[in-house]
């Protein structure tokens, strides 16, 4: 059973990654294949150094990703362009970690797509899982924990569909709103029904 599990930013799904994670699943990050692919040396590093320029890098050599994330913020032609490069690769690296978990075993298996509906095809997972927070609470979370000005904190939300779209399209939803004992018990009612229906598959 492959399952693709969502969420707007600073909405609480990296915790309810780490919980599935724990509660036995096959984890595919997203996010974490974004910054694998766009490491030196590699295809999609060589495709965005050729349509940003050097200026988007470090003076390591690396991709900085808070400029490159400012310079798609406010500009909507690079932040299409940046996608064109890096979604097909990811996508491409997301099939091969499925593959691969499914190999070694795994029941389910839990790929973290933040964009899903924006950039990936829903259809193609067993089950969408959305983690979801009222704006006001993620809009403090980013300011407060990661630090970001809230300006910034607030293109960053406005560069994703709204969670309003997104909660119709999804299977199950777990709502952070609370601490995090209640989103634990509440990732773990969706767990044990993810589980349920991979018995029954």
């Amino acid at each position: 059973m492959i399952v693709a599990l969502t969420g707007n930013i600073a909405a609480g799904k990296s915790t309810v990654t780490a919980l599935f994670r724990g509660w036995g699943a096959g984890i595919v990050d997203a996010d974490q294949v974004v910054r694998d692919l766009q490491r030196p040396g590699t295809e999609v590093f060589a495709q965005i150094v050729k349509r940003f320029g050097t200026e988007i890098l470090t003076p390591e050599g690396e991709i900085d990703r808070a400029g490159l994330r400012k310079m798609i913020l406010a500009d909507t032609r690079a932040r299409s362009d940046l996608n064109g490069i890096v979604h097909p690769a990811v996508r491409a690296q997301r099939e091969a970690l499925v593959a691969a978990a499914r190999a070694a075993g795994s029941k389910i298996i839990v790929a973290d797509i933040p964009l899903l509906f924006e950039a990936a095809n829903p259809a193609e997972f067993d089950a969408v899982v959305l983690v979801d927070a009222p704006e006001g609470v993620r809009l403090n979370r980013l300011v407060t924990m990661r630090g970001l000005p809230p300006e910034e904190a607030e293109r960053l939300m406005a560069a994703q569909m709204p969670s309003v779209g997104k909660r119709p399209l999804s299977q199950f939803i777990i709502e952070n709103d609370g601490d995090r004992a209640q989103l634990e018990r509440r990732a773990r009612d969706v767990w044990l029904a993810l589980e349920a229906r991979a018995a029954a598959a």
